[in-house]
This record gives structure tokens, sequence and C-alpha cells, in this order.
């Protein structure tokens, strides 16, 4: 794929090893990468059709350290690249030939629970799996699941909003982040928000979350932790049409039900991923629901009649409910492995993300298969229902000419969609590079300059993974500068370390 990024600044290239010393002077030991073959391994993220290997990269190890990093780039004009895991699918964490790549891996201790104020406040580099598996003893868990959250960290899930299975019912990343330690381009420490609810005066917290490595490095993480239901079932619902699946899930939520997890998948994702995992999907079935319904047992039982009703007056042929917690977690296994379980079927995918109101899921979907025809391009779905976020994903080849270019342009018919039909770019994988181009088919100019208004608040010389989100990237100046410290938007109430 073409990808256009800023061009690499060639005096700041010529200063390379001077700027790869002073970060060994803040970063001692082997928390500098900077040989070419050891850089390979962060030259892309999660979509790989982008690479870049970056100018060098740091791994710091407290934040001190961080803020030292961001303190000298600032005055030396070297730009930042923040990074987690690099699990993001929207080229969120792709380097720069220029810039600085922070990574924040070595951040991984939890630092503190408290059952009494349903908290914990975990490093950015923890892993979101990591932080239920810290609480399950005492009969917690953290609601956002990406499927990725075996590798994914709370940093990352900050950065692009993360959502996940249980993110109808729970909410997104940002409906369950309580309060950040944010260092800002200029290395001083900030505290937005902390272990109570809303906190008094600007929402800075979210606009953090959210924010893609925009604005400023997360360093540690306030999170909301909840009480394992009493009860947890979930069913099994095959339809012969993807159309009447969609329609089911539209008339779930319009009587009231509120699953605690609503996914669908149609005929090549099931049968990719029952290859995959076996826990015994109906094959013969061109779409798939899984609907999770959670609370006291005799909620859960009567909400399972209301779903088996109106699947069936939906058309479904097929029914099969949980009968115990083993085999509902199996349910789940195969629609989180399906991402992997399509990679099976196709030499390459593409990902996509984005948002629909629900009522039109049986409009979009048949859209869909009338593009996969036009690009000659097979595409698997796999998605959110319960709350419209589409995950399609593109079947190509990279070694045939022309294959990834047609995915490319599907993707972006597939993403404008999206927004004919009221619906957004992006769900929880964030804009990155991917989606970049294509803002202004969403917002205006004046959107798009009053966007980049509060970056300019947080960072006023655009040094913080630039080339992502905006398509035309202003100076500053040009729009009228804000800042953190005084200006058209003074934030003079915020906690300072």
């Amino acid at each position: 794929m073409s990808l256009k990024m800023p061009e690499p600044d060639a005096a700041v290239l010529a200063r390379r090893d001077d700027i790869v010393e002073a970060l060994r002077r803040i970063v001692p030991g082997e928390g500098v990468i900077s040989e070419e073959a050891e850089l390979r391994p962060f030259e892309s993220d999660g979509l790989t059709a982008y690479r870049q290997p970056p100018m060098v990269v740091v791994l710091p190890e407290n934040v001190t350290q961080v803020s030292a990093i961001l303190r000298w780039c600032h005055e030396q004009g070297v730009k930042v690249v923040p990074r987690g895991a690099g699990t993001s699918l929207s080229g969120g964490a792709l380097p720069l030939a220029d810039g600085v790549l922070l990574g924040m891996a070595k951040f991984n201790r939890v630092l503190d629970i408290s059952y009494d104020d349903r908290i914990a406040v975990v490093q950015p580099g923890v892993t979101n799996l990591a932080i239920t598996k810290a609480v399950e003893g005492a009969g917690f868990y953290y609601a956002p699941d990406p499927s990725s959250q075996i590798a994914c960290t709370i940093g990352g899930n900050i950065a692009e909003n993360s959502g996940g299975v249980h993110c109808l019912k729970y909410g997104l990343t940002t409906n369950n982040v309580l309060g950040v330690e944010l260092v800002t381009i200029e290395g001083e420490v900030l505290r937005l928000g902390g272990r109570h609810l809303d906190p008094a005066g600007l929402d800075l917290l979210g606009v953090v979350v959210g924010s893609e490595g925009l604005l400023g490095v997360v360093t540690e993480v306030t999170v909301r932790i909840l009480p394992k239901p009493e009860t947890a079932r979930a069913v099994l619902v095959g339809f012969p049409t993807v159309e009447s699946a969609g329609q089911c899930v539209a008339e779930v939520i319009a009587a009231g039900i509120i699953p605690a997890g609503m996914e669908m998948m149609d005929r090549p994702a099931i049968h990719a991923a029952e290859a995959f995992v076996k826990v015994g999907y109906p094959l013969d079935v061109d779409a798939l629901l899984i609907v999770e319904l959670d609370g006291p047992a005799a909620e859960c039982d009567y909400l399972i009649e209301e779903v088996a009703r109106i699947a069936s007056v939906n058309g479904a042929v097929s029914l099969r409910v949980s009968n115990d917690d083993d085999e509902r977690l199996a349910f789940w296994a195969g629609r989180k492995a399906a991402f992997p379980a399509v990679g099976r079927i196709a030499p390459d995918y593409y990902c996509m993300d984005g948002t629909i109101p629900r009522r039109h899921l049986p409009e979009v979907l048949r859209r869909m298969a009338l593009l996969s025809e036009q690009y000659g391009l097979g595409v698997a779905n796999v998605f959110h229902a319960g709350d419209g976020n589409l995950h399609p994903l593109i079947l190509y080849d990279a070694h045939k000419p022309g294959d990834i270019e047609r995915a490319e342009d599907f993707g972006n018919d597939i993403l404008r969609l999206c927004v004919e039909m009221g619906g957004v770019l992006t769900g929880e994988h964030g804009v990155g590079v991917e989606k970049r181009d294509l803002m202004p088919v969403m917002f205006s100019q004046a959107d798009l300059d009053h966007q980049q208004r509060v970056k300019c608040a947080f960072d006023p010389q655009l040094l913080l993974n630039p080339g992502k989100v905006f398509p035309t990237l202003h100076r500053c100046a040009e729009l009228g500068r804000m800042h953190v410290h005084g200006g058209a938007l003074p934030f003079p109430d915020l906690p300072r370390f």
C-alpha cells in the first residue's frame, strides 16, 4: 500500500548519533536500540501493510526517564512515537524515519488494588487480561476485553479507546478508566482524574482516552474493576441469512434487552473459527449470533427466553444455550480466535473497523456483499453486533499484483458506507494512518481544525506522533495557538508533580 507520511527531516537524521548518545545518558544499559537489525521488530504494528524502521528505539523503566526523554526531544525538536505492545490495527504506532520510538513495555506492574474502592492502579504496559488475572481471585474482573487482550496493553487500549465483546453493556475503555498519569511533551507530569468518579472541571481525561498518542504519554492508569456477575450464560443462534441475524440484533436491543455481549459472524468466519478451535459451531447457517446474558439467575433465564423468542420470529434455525461456564467460555473462544482463524483461509486479510446504527445492519451487510463482488475479494464478517461496530476481514493475497490496492479501496468504500449510514469511521481501532485520509468524509475542515487546536494545546511543536489522524497537519500558529500553560485554553488546576 502507498502511504504519504511527512518527509524525514534531514537535519535530524544528520544528528542521529548525537541523539542516540543523549538517549543513552537518560536510559543507560540496554534501554536504547539503534542497530538496524534490532530495529526491524519495531517497523510496524498490527497493520503490517505499512512498514518504516524507526530512527531509534528507547525503552524507559520509570516516569523520571520518560519525562527526561520527552523534555529533551521537545528542546531538540525531535519527533516521538509512543508504542505499547504494537497490536494496533490502524498504524497508530507506525514509526518515523526521523523519530524516536518510545516503547512502554517495561511499565508492566500492577501498583495497587482496592476492592473497597473497586479500582486497580496499573502501569500502561500491563496487558488487558493481566488486570483480570490480578483481581479474579477476589471475584472481580476488568470489563473491556478486546480479542487481543492476552497481548494488548492498557496503555494502548487508552490510546485507541478499545472495546471488546463485553463493551455493549459495560462500555469501552473510556467508561472504565478513572484516572491517568500523563507526561507532556515538555516533560511535565500531570494527573487527570483519580480514584473518584467524575472529576470537576474540563473532561481532560475523556480527551486523553482515544487520543492515539497525540497529546502525551500515559505512565499510570486507574481502572474500574467490577464484581463478577452471579450468573452468565451464552446463547448460540444460527440464521439462514446475515440480514435476518442483523434484524434480530436490532429487535433484541429495541426490546430493552442489553446483553453483556452480542457478537455476530458470517459463514466464512464461522467455518474458519470452528476449524481452528472446534467448539461446535453450526456449519449449516449463514450467520451466527453469540448473545451473553448476565446477572441474577432468574433474570438470565427470563432474558434467554426473550432472546429465543425474538430469534425465532426472525427465522433462527438453531439455538444452543451454554450449560456451564466452561461451555460459555468455549462459545467465546471461537469468536475471540476468529482473526487468527481467518488467517488460515487466505494468505492475507485486512481488518476494517467502522460503526453504524444497529437498524442499518441488514442493509450494510447486503451492500458489503455487493462490494465484495465488485472488487473480486472475499470478506469474512466478525463484529460487535450489539453496538454496530463492524470488523469486516477483507481476504487478499499480497503476492498477487493489485490485490493489496483493491483491498484498501474495498476497505475505504466500507468506511464511506458506514458514514453514509450515519455511523463513524472507527469504533475502537482508532484512525492512525489507516483512516487518516478519510477523515474529511466525516468531518468538515472547521471540525478538523478545531480538533487540531486541542493537539496544539498539548503539543504546540507537533512532535508527538505526527502523520497520524489528521490528513493535513497545520502549524499551530496558523490555527491560533493554544497551550496548556496559557493562551486560549488554560488549564490552571491540573495537579502537577
